[in-house]
């Protein structure tokens, strides 16, 4: 098309302008017309005494009809602009365009380029003001046409998704697509591959250890030659959006109740959310992906079997938010550790400095020798010490002292778990039926006789939640211990807590010339 146009402009010699056949074709399809059977229906639209001018051919193939951004449509505008063209030919109207602000823009810049616009298949054309009228017209149900397929393909995709159906495009990572029936529709749903499940539990389970960053995680995996099957290799990017993902979680109320507390909308009955299947996430957070706004987004549960406990996926979301909120606001620049660290040399505390490492760029904070800073009286250590590294040392020593300290630790029975998540999931469904009767009452909507019967309904759905808390205390007896298991309360101790903590179990931590550390206790 480039060179035809070319040729036109450099051999133009007696013509002041030209007819432009053009032609759309969005993708391809059995059933719809190609852009070479749309030209020569254009070339029919083409009168007599016309066929001694000079005639161009534009196309733009793959291209929707959606907006103007399309390469063969500006090159014809171009000539438009220039004055070179006299009519332009289409096959039906919505070639041209599906939007009818850009159509009515288009026409009226045909207007005023003296250019009149030809369907060959809707005869009509603009160079009458009947016909400008037709096309505007038509324009009006294009983009009602337009609009109407985009709200069924929408509807259609919440409604599939919400009876189970895998949406996603890639499959995940520990999962293949295998053909299915659901509800009587053939589909695809997610089979568990064994040796990619095992990695993807491995990788759970090391990072919800509280001294594991997800740097740390990379660097295990690569060590012990854990990569992915697949051929392609990991990153700390493609280890974030995997621990993210509740593909892999086996949903429960703890599930439910997490994205419901975060103002996701969860699709379906609460009730089946027991702890077997897992669990697929829908739309965007606002402004960006790190927002905690997340009420555009959707979770609906998929037929396949979860691989992941629910405890194990929570403990990761809950470092992933704490590791995020630390990033993005960059608060506690220091350590936890600060005021506890000591030179060997000179005696002297040591602070966090933040630093830019190499060619990498990476920042990060280490520990440096006030002597050496703010004295100029010492060299401070022969080697680097990362606070980040320092924390996660101190915090597994702290977190073993404690072990050692607290009674045995009772187990919840694992019989009782399905027991308890059920429960939890009736409490859940009865307030929630509470607060709808309060709501129904506080609109003033009942009569006297109504509002007698709303009454003794509250007072019932009150008795059916007392009696679901008791029965599950009851279930609960046995394990209340492991709330106050010491060691767990450390792993989820924020930053705040850490330094009080560190002052008082920690007598001074000494760093030695070569980087070893020797730990100095109140215990």
């Amino acid at each position: 098309m480039i060179s035809q146009a070319l040729a036109f402009r450099a051999g133009r010699r007696g013509f002041s302008t030209a007819i432009i056949l053009y032609a759309r074709k969005s993708v391809e399809r059995e059933n719809s017309i190609s852009c070479e059977t749309q030209l020569e229906y254009c070339r029919s639209a083409v009168k007599p005494d016309e066929r001694d001018e000079e005639i161009l051919t534009f196309v733009d193939n793959g291209f929707s009809g959606g907006n103007v951004n399309r390469d063969g449509f500006q090159k014809m505008m171009r000539l438009v602009r220039q004055g070179e063209v006299r009519k332009v030919i289409v096959y039906k109207l919505d070639r041209i365009s599906r939007s009818l602000p850009d159509f009515v823009n288009i026409l009226q810049e045909f207007k005023t380029h003296r250019v009149e616009f030809v369907s060959s298949q809707e005869a009509f054309d603009t160079s009458s003001p009947y016909g400008e009228m037709i096309v505007k017209l038509l324009m009006v149900f294009a983009e009602f046409e337009r609009t109407s397929i985009i709200t069924r393909v929408t509807q259609a995709y919440i409604h599939r998704s919400e009876m189970g159906f895998y949406m996603g495009g890639r499959r995940p990572y520990g999962f293949e697509l295998v053909p299915a029936v659901i509800h009587n529709i053939k589909t695809k749903k997610l089979n568990p591959i064994p040796s990619e499940v095992e990695q993807i539990q491995y990788i759970f389970e090391a990072y919800a250890e509280e001294t594991v960053s997800l740097r740390l995680l990379l660097d295990i995996l690569v060590s012990e030659g854990k990569m992915p099957l697949d051929g392609s290799s990991w990153t700390t990017a493609k280890l974030s959006a995997l621990l993210k993902n509740p593909i892999y979680v086996k949903a429960d109320f703890d599930i439910y109740d997490y994205y419901e507390r975060h103002g996701v909308r969860i699709a379906g009955d609460m009730l089946q959310f027991t702890g077997e299947r897992g669990a697929q996430l829908y739309g965007r957070t606002k402004h960006d992906p790190d927002s905690s706004d997340w009420s555009d987004m959707r979770l609906v549960l998929l037929t396949h079997p979860g691989v992941v406990d629910s405890g194990v996926w929570l403990k990761c979301q809950q470092k992933l938010e704490r590791n995020r909120r630390i990033t993005n606001s960059y608060r506690n620049p220091t350590s936890w550790l600060a005021g506890k660290v000591i030179c060997e040399k000179c005696g002297h505390t040591m602070t966090t400095i933040k630093g830019t490492l190499g060619k990498s760029g990476e920042v990060r904070r280490y520990f440096c020798c006030t002597g050496k800073t703010h004295k100029r009286i010492c060299t401070g250590p022969g080697v680097t010490v990362y606070a980040e590294d320092l924390e996660h040392m101190i915090d597994a020593c702290i977190s073993g002292k404690l072990a050692d300290l607290k009674a045995e630790k009772i187990l919840v029975r694992r019989e009782d778990t399905a027991g308890i998540n059920d429960l939890k999931l009736k409490i859940k469904a009865v307030e929630q039926s509470e607060r709808q009767l309060l709501d129904a009452m506080l609109s003033g909507g009942f009569q006297d006789d109504l509002l007698a019967i709303a009454n003794r309904k509250a007072a019932q759905l009150k008795e059916e939640r007392m009696a679901l808390k008791k029965r599950l205390e009851e279930r609960k007896e046995g394990w209340s211990e492991a709330a106050v298991d010491l060691a767990a309360a450390w792993k989820d101790a924020g930053y705040s807590r850490k330094k009080a903590a560190a002052m008082t179990v920690i007598q001074k931590i000494v760093i030695r010339e070569k980087g070893d550390v020797r730990v100095f206790w109140n215990l």
